[in-house]
């Protein structure tokens, strides 16, 4: 196989003839595809950066496929590695221009309006971030591709940026893979920017699980800057209807129930429906549960009549993680200050006893078999 890799190494060019070079960047797009293939071209540095140039290629379909190949090889650990590490100069092919990085070309098909690539870049570059060894030197190259964080949440938040009808969906995991990094938590979460607040409404976007739940990832990662907590609770970011408005069905209220509710969470509809997404609405009970760090938070949420909304989902929920997350939070929320005895709960000390029993029991509900996906 590795001698058949050279010959199609010949034609995985810019300058190839086009019949030969669609009928061997197919060939590799099936290679990635399999364990021992894709193992033999992650190792082949040249082959690597003759798919980043084809790119750049006029044929569509040849542009497509190569493209696919990485999002194929990006999905490998090592492989991300490879492509993210890759000096495309030492190993461009004699007598061709070497092509831009990876990265910036990802970035200018993504900003580009008329790109018939866009969604796979997006998918590369969801795939690349994945790895938190990786993150920080994919914020480097973006930071040095010309292109701003403010520039990539401008395409991401605005519905129909790309006028060949690539959805761009895949931004929603790249800001949360990114968002694991202080610095882009930061950005996210600088008060003149107003960044947050032009996500916080994809907590609700039915057409995508994949942008709403790279937008849920990402708003979970920002709750994790517990300086910021009061101000993702005030008026003016209002955090918090956000977050438990997906969890909240179609049931009712008395008044004085619903008089404590946030407005957004008054009176639902009768066709209200859950996230349907466990994992999602792990990650959305793990957010609440980071911003009940401080007591003053604490109350702030109680009085919110939060403990409703999660009652309510307990009783609906079947996801053993899910309701494990859920519990948790209203552990917290039931019990009076006294009860808790910290103004922090990030300052109790948890005994080595009982943080292997916790450990365990998280181990447990990991690898419990969820029928929905055997």
């Amino acid at each position: 196989m590795s001698d058949s890799l050279k010959e199609l190494l010949k034609f995985v060019q810019i300058g190839a003839r086009l019949d030969l070079k669609a009928i061997a960047v197919e060939n590799v797009l099936g290679l990635t595809g399999s364990k021992q293939g894709l193992e033999l071209v992650v190792e082949n540095a040249q082959l690597l950066v003759s798919l980043i140039s084809l790119l750049e290629d006029t044929s569509i379909p040849i542009a497509k496929d190569a493209c696919m190949c990485l999002v194929n090889i990006s999905a490998n650990e090592k492989g991300a590695a490879k492509l993210v590490n890759l000096d495309v100069k030492q190993y461009c092919p004699p007598l061709q221009k070497p092509p831009d990085t990876l990265i910036n070309q990802i970035l200018n098909n993504i900003f580009n309006t008329e790109s018939s690539i866009a969604d796979q870049c997006c998918m590369v570059l969801s795939n690349l971030s994945r790895p938190l060894h990786l993150i920080e030197t994919i914020i480097d190259q973006i930071e040095n591709s010309g292109k701003t964080f403010d520039e990539l949440i401008n395409v991401f938040t605005k519905i129909a940026y790309n006028k060949k009808g690539a959805k761009l969906h895949y931004l929603g995991p790249v800001l949360s893979n990114l968002s694991q990094s202080r610095r882009v938590r930061l950005f996210i979460l600088d008060r003149n920017k107003c960044v947050i607040q032009r996500l916080l409404p994809f907590t609700e976007y039915k057409e995508s699980l994949v942008r709403r739940g790279g937008v849920i990832g990402t708003l979970k990662n920002c709750c994790f800057e517990e300086s910021f907590h009061e101000w993702l609770l005030s008026d003016e970011v209002d955090i918090l209807p956000r977050l438990l408005l997906p969890l909240a069905g179609n049931e009712e209220f008395d008044e004085e129930d619903n008089d404590k509710l946030p407005l957004e969470l008054q009176y639902l509809p009768q066709d209200k429906q859950r996230e349907d997404d466990p994992d999602i609405r792990c990650i959305l009970l793990e957010a609440i549960t980071q911003l009940v760090t401080t007591k003053i938070n604490r109350e702030f949420i109680r009085d919110k009549n939060t403990y409703v909304i999660l009652r309510e989902l307990h009783k609906w929920e079947k996801d053993k993680r899910a309701l494990a997350a859920c519990e948790n939070l209203v552990d917290i929320l039931i019990r009076t200050e006294e009860e808790i005895g910290l103004e922090n709960l990030k300052e109790v000390e948890v005994p080595l006893e009982f943080q292997d029993k916790f450990n365990k029991i998280d181990l447990e509900l990991e690898n419990d078999e969820d029928p929905k996906s055997t």
